[in-house]
């Protein structure tokens, strides 16, 4: 496959699920509420946004700390070049048990999407490969929700589970929170996910006045 093939595909993709997801919105709406039927698995995706402050794995902790009880088993997904967040995770983890004796999570690895300073050509054919990889591991832990703050990692494992909705196996509820750094423009990943995603979070009202689909809430993280 060709370059250009690779990203007319990839194109093609992004609108035929924007169409479905519009459809499935419009038809059903956001009926499931985290928490009302027990447990809730739900899928992390975490990702170092620089060697200093650990970025988006720094912030998405922050996040989960503040989940309850019912939020498990959790399903950390970080890039498999990703050299800190496993560590994190496993520090952040480690202290929440004490206080959660059932608390369960998992880590898991797939290709990263786009690495820094990755040129825009070459990173359509890096997602179609974390794609491929995002597909059976989702289709596998069925989360019922995946929360994400910007890796772009994030993209195909949210477009995995919007089509476990689309195939009708398994509402996914789909929870991006926009970085605190975003203040008057959305990150990439954010973007894209604006199209699909369930309940879209900014923490700067200057947003919350641009995209009319997001929720403010203050200073999340």
């Amino acid at each position: 496959m060709t370059f250009l093939e690779g990203a007319v595909s990839a194109i093609l993709l992004i609108c035929f699920l924007f169409i479905i997801r519009l459809y499935v919105v419009v038809k059903t709406g956001s009926k499931f509420k985290p928490g009302s039927k027990g447990p809730v698995a739900v899928l992390v995706v975490a990702g170092s946004g620089n060697i200093i402050s650990g970025g988006h794995t720094a912030e998405i902790l922050r996040l989960v700390e503040c989940l309850s009880a019912a939020y498990t088993p959790r399903h950390y997904v970080i890039a498999d070049t990703d050299r800190m967040s496993e560590e994190k995770i496993c520090t952040f983890e480690s202290s929440k048990q004490h206080t959660d004796s059932e608390s369960q999570f998992t880590i898991c690895r797939i290709p990263r999407s786009r690495e820094v300073h990755q040129s825009w050509s070459s990173s359509v054919v890096s997602t179609l490969n974390a794609l491929r990889y995002s597909l059976p591991l989702v289709f596998r832990l069925r989360p019922d929700m995946v929360l994400c703050n910007g890796p772009g990692t994030c993209v195909p494992l949210c477009v995995a589970g919007l089509l476990l909705g689309i195939l009708g196996m398994k509402k996914v509820l789909i929870v991006y929170v926009e970085s605190i750094c975003r203040v008057h423009t959305l990150s990439l990943t954010g973007k894209i996910l604006y199209l699909i995603s369930d309940y879209f979070f900014v923490q700067w009202s200057s947003l919350r006045d641009k995209y009319p689909k997001s929720i403010f809430l203050g200073r999340i993280v």
